[in-house]
């Protein structure tokens, strides 16, 4: 059922706008308001899927309903009705983020039309936003102890910048959920973070995987291809790994990161990139630079902003909200009802030597879940807990 608010001090117009939509869908409930005021109250108390707003109204004219709405409740879709002489204030509503306009009287066929694709577009919004939520879920960070909340504070200033962050910490530490919170809570959200492991791809290929390269530049080579650089135009790289990559991959970066140009292998044209820039590394990076292995030049550039994550004995305390949340989410996974851990397990659980941190955790509660009883016991984790 889609719910449509038309805001509208003629009466007549109304009417007819409401026998037309009531007509056109019987799943449609409309609602009405006089003016842009009454209109407002409503949609502050009700969720609305369409909005109907004529622009000369007295009280408030749509274009202050229009700004209204949008600090509001922007999600919602606004459609102008114009009359002759507002035309071309309904054309300057669509600079504002109005949906569309019609003009009065409504002609039926462009009046549906628009509706429909008003409210196929409020379904994508909402659509996206739920998948977005529960993609932010999967990289969601657990855990209250005073590094983490660091971390979360950290993420949270540097987020809507687009300061170059390098991210450090042991194999296992959850890295790349730093990444994704600092992607998912800046303004480039909207667009893709695209993810590199600079130690899974052979030295040979990396510059054409993160660059792209064009036909004929190497043998394999049949036709043109746009690297990682280019796909995350707008967004995020995260080069995680940096500390493997080729020197001669290297100098490229560093080149992309100061001139905000990259260019394909086997060509001579340049090509304007916007990319914001988070690598990760497990190594240290200034024992690398010592041995020749990494450039200094290109670590400054990248550690504009560290972030260290720490390891998981380091942070102990949080063992045991992880415990909770991997056997949630394994539970849904494996189909079974969830298992809950006695106080004897958790304990023990968190006295283990987490060498394999968070990544070894998630294994050892899957492990638990699937082999241990009911109730995950102090004797289940000694029996299928052990390295």
């Amino acid at each position: 059922m889609s719910k449509i608010l038309i805001i509208e001090d003629e009466a007549a117009i109304r009417r007819v706008l409401l026998k037309i939509l009531s007509e056109e869908n019987v799943t449609y409930q409309v609602d009405e308001a006089e003016d842009g005021v009454q209109g407002i109250e409503k949609v502050k108390s009700e969720d609305y899927d369409l909005i109907l707003c004529d622009i000369k109204m007295p009280k408030m004219d749509g274009v202050e309903v229009l700004e209204a709405v949008k600090k509001i409740k922007p999600e919602i879709p606004m459609v102008m009705i114009s009359g002759h002489g507002d035309l071309e204030t309904a054309i300057n509503t669509m600079r504002l983020g109005a949906f569309d306009y019609i003009s009065k009287p409504p002609d039926l066929n462009r009046l549906l039309n628009t509706v429909r694709n008003a409210l196929d577009r409020k379904q994508l919004v909402v659509e996206n936003k739920i998948l977005k939520q529960k993609f932010s879920k999967n990289y969601e960070m657990i855990g209250g102890s005073d590094a983490i909340k660091h971390i979360k504070s950290m993420i949270d200033k540097v987020a809507q910048t687009d300061a170059r962050v390098l991210i450090t910490g042991p194999n296992g530490t959850g890295k790349e959920l730093v990444a994704h919170q600092l992607h998912e809570k800046s303004e480039r959200a909207s667009a893709p973070i695209i993810e590199v492991n600079c130690a899974a791809i052979p030295s040979e290929l990396i510059e054409s995987e993160l660059f792209g390269h064009v036909k004929g530049a190497f043998t394999s080579a049949v036709k043109d291809r746009a690297g990682k650089f280019e796909s995350a135009d707008g967004g995020t790289i995260f080069l995680d790994e940096i500390g493997d990559m080729s020197l001669s991959a290297q100098a490229k970066v560093l080149r992309a990161l100061q001139e905000n140009v990259i260019q394909r292998v086997g060509a001579d044209k340049d090509i304007k990139v916007n990319v914001r820039v988070v690598a990760a590394t497990n190594k240290d990076l200034k024992k690398e630079i010592e041995a020749g292995r990494f450039r200094e030049d290109l670590y400054h550039r990248l550690a504009v902003i560290l972030i260290k994550v720490p390891s998981l004995n380091e942070r102990r305390e949080d063992i045991p909200a992880l415990i909770v949340h991997f056997a949630s989410k394994i539970s849904l996974e494996q189909g079974t009802g969830v298992k809950h851990f006695s106080k004897a397990a958790l304990q023990l659980l968190q006295e283990y030597d987490w060498t394999g941190n968070i990544r070894e955790l998630r294994n050892v509660v899957e492990r638990l879940i699937i082999l241990g009883g009911s109730e995950i016991s102090e004797q289940d984790v000694k029996l299928f807990a052990s390295k």
